[in-house]
């Protein structure tokens, strides 16, 4: 059977996660957080204290890895060996880590075989960076979901406010990853060439997501 894929992909910040959950609530998929998984891994990475710039040390980390999705009432969460991780992956710290190492080649194969697997099995929403390019190129319904870069740091500040990062900060921060997501030489964050562009600088969720639906439907 032929399943429905949808990608999102898009730089940090453009409000993919609250976009995608929304959709996938209103279509009825499953919505896969892939991102999460990256931040999973940059996660026991760092718990486990890992050179992961070291391959001799980084693949049998990989191979020992057991990350899945599952439901908490009406949320996905991520689980590692299974216990929910999804409250340690969302640091600032994190988030940087899971930049760089997203960009190694070992632990994107690692977890393409996760992804492919739920493609398999259900329809869904997929977010991300390279789903659209890399990881899903055959899918029917592509979007790329942007805004202006100090836009996307605001929301970043007062979503993590309390973590006492200044503004000037998660902005510097948030530029260079836009600079290192494109830049990179495996899978870089570019929009695929039927995606669909959507600006959200100046749209809230339920406005991106009825253009979401719209183009579908038009599909």
């Amino acid at each position: 059977m032929n399943r429905r894929i949808i990608t999102i992909d898009g730089p940090a910040g453009a409000g993919k996660t609250t976009v995608s959950k929304a959709l996938a609530r209103e279509l009825g998929c499953v919505y896969v957080d892939t991102g999460a998984l990256y931040r999973a891994v940059a996660y026991e990475i760092r718990r486990r204290e890992i050179n992961w710039e070291d391959s001799a040390l980084l693949d049998p980390f990989l191979d020992g890895l057991d990350l899945d999705f599952v439901m908490a009432g009406k949320e996905p969460v991520v689980t590692s060996s299974g216990q929910d991780i999804s409250a340690y992956i969302r640091t600032h710290e994190i988030s940087m880590l899971a930049s760089a190492t997203s960009a190694v080649p070992n632990v994107r194969k690692a977890l393409l075989g996760i992804q492919k697997s739920i493609a398999q099995e259900r329809d869904a929403v997929f977010e991300g960076r390279d789903m659209g390019t890399a990881v899903f190129p055959n899918a029917l319904y592509k979007f790329f979901l942007t805004a202006d870069v100090k836009v996307r740091a605001r929301r970043r500040f007062e979503e993590s406010n309390a973590s006492g990062i200044s503004f000037e900060k998660i902005l510097e921060d948030m530029a260079k990853r836009d600079a290192d997501d494109t830049r990179r030489t495996v899978s870089p964050l570019q929009q695929a060439p039927d995606a669909i562009l959507i600006d959200a600088t100046e749209l809230d969720v339920s406005q991106v997501v009825e253009k979401m639906k719209s183009a579908i439907k038009a599909i």
